[in-house]
C-alpha cells in the first residue's frame, strides 16, 4: 500500500465594556448650608422628582420587578453559554499556549487505566449520548440529501464533541483521563508548531519532520484534531480558538477556482490532501452553520464528485485508477458532506460501493465470507493477500455506506482486526491501521469494542512524548509510515484516534460496552 504522506471572515471583536460611574460635574445633591433644606440633585429632571415624591412601597415594587427581569435575563444568557471551557494564551509567533483548565487533569496519569472519565457537575445532563438523532425523508426538491442511504439532521453526527455530551460519551465508551490528557497535550504541540502565517508544515522546525512539505495537508490535518476536539475558530484567545481561525484564514486561502486544495507535496499526495481539507471544511460548516463556509465546501466536494473514476474510487491523479486507502479518505468526505447538509448524489455512493466489492475478499480456511477482507487496489497485479489496514479501511467504509451491525461480513472483519492489536515495536507500529481499525471497531461495538480500546487507551498515552519542546506529539520513527509523514503526521493520526469516542456519535444504537 501506498504511504498516505510519501481567509476565513471572523465574527469582529467584542466592543469595550461600558464605564461605570458618575457623570463628571454632576452635583449629587445634599443639604443647603444656608437653609438646611433638602435640595434636589442638579439634572435629576422630571422622572428623578417622580421617583423622588412617589411613596416607598411603589418605589420598592418596581425595584424588585426590575430585579427580577435582570436575573431572568441572566439566567437565559447562562443557560445558552454554560459550558466546559480552557482559557488559552496565544504567542502570535509560536502559537504557545498558557492554559489554565478548568477541569483539573493535573493527576490524571494517577488514575487506574480501568477508572472512567466523570462527567463534571457544571455539564447539562444527556440523557442517552449513544441516541441515534431522527431520520430524514428524502427531499424531493433536491436541496437535501439525493441518497438513498438513512440521514441524520446536519451536523447531528458531530454533536457528541458538544459539552455535555462530549463528557457523556467519554465514561460511556470506554475512556480514561490519561485519553483526554494526551488529546489535550497533542493540541497544545500542534499550537505551539503552528507558523506565523497561521498554517501548518509538515517539515516545520520539530524533530523529526516528513520526507516532502505539504502545508495544505499538515493545516488541513492539525485542523481536524482541534474539531474533532470540539474547537472552533474564534477572536477569543480561550480554547484555542485563535489557533483555528488562523488556520481556517490561511487555507481557505489556497483554495483553487476548481474547488481543489492541492499544491505541494508527493505525486500520490493530491486526493490525500484535497479529501483530508474537505473533511476539516464540512465538519467546520456542520459545526458552526455559517453560511460563509457553504460555497467553498460545496466546491470541495463538487471537485471529488466530478472526478470519481469509471471504478468508482480515487487515486493519485483526476479520474485514473482506484486504490482503496485514498478511497476511504474521499469517502469519509463525502459522509462529511451530507452531515452538513450538502448534496452528493446517490450514484457517487452506489459506486463507491462497487469498488468497494472490486477489492474485498474472502477466507475460505477461516470460513470469512467475500466483503469481510480487503486488498489494495483491482486488478491488483500482485495479487496481495488481504491484510488489516485496508480491512480496515474497507470495513469503515461498509459500515458508514449502510451494512447492518448483525452482517457477519463484519463481524469476521473485526475478528481479523483483533487478531493484529496494537504494539508499538519496529515492524508492528502502524498509527494510520489503528486510525482506522479503532473506528472500525468502535462502531461495531459489543465486548470487541472494549477488547480493542483496553489497549489502544493504554498505548498511544503511554508512547506519547512527555518532556521538553516535543512534549504532546509523538515520535514517528518506529511507525510504518513514520518517514514519510513525519512527526506532525504522526501526532495527528494519535489525536483523531484518542477523539473516537466522541469525534462521530456511533453509527448503531445497540452497544454492549462495560
Amino acid at each position: 500500500m501506498a504511504s498516505p504522506y510519501s481567509a476565513a471572515v471572523l465574527p469582529p471583536p467584542p466592543p469595550p465594556p461600558p464605564r461605570v460611574g458618575r457623570d463628571v460635574g454632576v452635583d449629587s445633591g445634599g443639604t443647603d448650608p444656608a437653609d438646611g433644606t433638602r435640595r434636589r440633585p442638579l439634572g435629576i429632571g422630571p422622572v428623578g422628582r417622580w421617583v423622588e415624591d412617589a411613596p416607598a412601597w411603589l418605589v420598592s415594587g418596581m425595584l424588585h420587578l426590575g430585579l427580577l427581569v435582570l436575573f431572568a435575563l441572566l439566567a437565559m444568557g447562562v443557560a445558552k453559554d454554560d459550558r466546559l471551557s480552557l482559557t488559552v494564551g496565544l504567542s502570535e509567533d509560536l502559537g504557545e499556549q498558557m492554559i489554565e483548565e478548568s477541569l483539573d487533569l493535573t493527576t490524571a496519569t494517577e488514575i487506574e487505566l480501568d477508572e472512567q472519565v466523570l462527567t463534571p457537575d457544571t455539564l447539562p445532563e444527556v440523557a442517552n449520548p449513544l441516541a441515534t438523532p431522527p431520520v430524514i425523508p428524502i427531499d424531493p426538491t433536491g436541496l437535501a440529501f439525493s441518497s438513498e442511504l438513512p440521514s441524520v439532521t446536519p451536523g447531528a453526527a458531530l454533536s457528541g464533541r458538544e459539552p455535555g455530551r462530549k463528557e457523556a460519551l467519554l465514561k460511556a465508551m470506554g475512556a480514561t483521563a490519561q485519553t483526554e490528557t494526551a488529546v489535550l497535550e497533542g493540541l497544545r504541540w500542534l499550537a505551539r508548531v503552528q507558523q506565523n502565517d497561521g498554517g501548518w508544515s509538515l517539515v516545520g522546525k520539530y524533530p523529526n519532520p516528513a520526507a516532502n512539505e505539504n502545508r495544505e495537508a499538515a493545516t488541513a490535518m492539525a485542523l481536524i484534531a482541534f474539531q474533532g476536539a470540539g474547537k472552533l475558530p474564534s477572536n477569543s484567545k480561550m480554547d484555542f480558538g485563535q489557533n483555528v481561525a488562523r488556520g481556517w484564514r490561511w487555507l481557505l486561502g489556497r483554495q483553487e477556482a476548481d474547488g481543489s486544495f492541492f499544491h505541494s507535496g508527493g505525486s500520490n499526495h493530491r486526493f490525500y490532501t484535497h479529501a483530508q481539507c474537505t473533511i476539516a471544511l464540512c465538519e467546520l460548516l456542520a459545526m458552526t452553520g455559517d453560511e460563509q463556509y457553504r460555497k467553498p465546501a460545496q466546491l470541495a466536494v463538487k471537485y471529488l464528485i466530478d472526478t470519481q473514476t469509471d471504478l468508482g474510487g480515487w487515486r493519485y491523479n483526476p479520474g485514473v485508477q482506484s486504490d482503496l486507502s485514498v478511497t476511504g479518505w474521499v469517502l469519509m468526505a463525502l459522509k462529511s458532506a451530507r452531515m452538513a447538509g450538502i448534496e452528493v448524489p446517490s450514484p457517487v455512493f452506489a459506486h463507491i460501493e462497487g469498488f468497494l466489492d472490486l477489492v474485498s475478499r474472502s477466507d475460505p480456511v477461516v470460513y470469512a465470507p467475500l466483503g469481510s477482507r480487503y486488498v489494495y487496489e483491482e486488478p491488483d497485479i500482485f495479487n496481495r493477500e488481504a491484510v488489516p489496514t485496508l480491512t480496515a479501511v474497507g470495513l469503515l467504509s461498509r459500515e458508514y455506506l449502510g451494512w447492518p451491525t448483525d452482517d457477519k461480513r463484519i463481524d469476521k472483519g473485526v475478528e481479523f482486526l483483533l487478531t493484529h492489536k496494537p504494539e508499538w515495536r519496529r515492524g508492528k507500529t502502524d498509527v494510520y491501521y489503528w486510525y482506522y481499525a479503532t473506528q472500525a471497531i468502535f462502531h461495531a461495538g459489543g465486548p470487541r469494542w472494549t477488547e480493542w480500546n483496553k489497549v489502544m487507551r493504554e498505548l498511544l498515552p503511554a508512547q506519547q512524548s512527555k518532556d521538553g519542546r516535543d512534549r504532546g506529539s509523538w515520535d514517528p520513527r518506529e511507525d510504518a509510515w513514520g518517514a514519510s509523514g513525519g512527526r506532525l503526521y504522526m501526532t495527528c493520526m494519535a489525536i483523531y484516534t484518542l477523539e473516537v469516542y466522541y469525534r462521530h456519535l456511533p453509527l448503531y444504537q445497540q452497544r454492549a460496552v462495560r
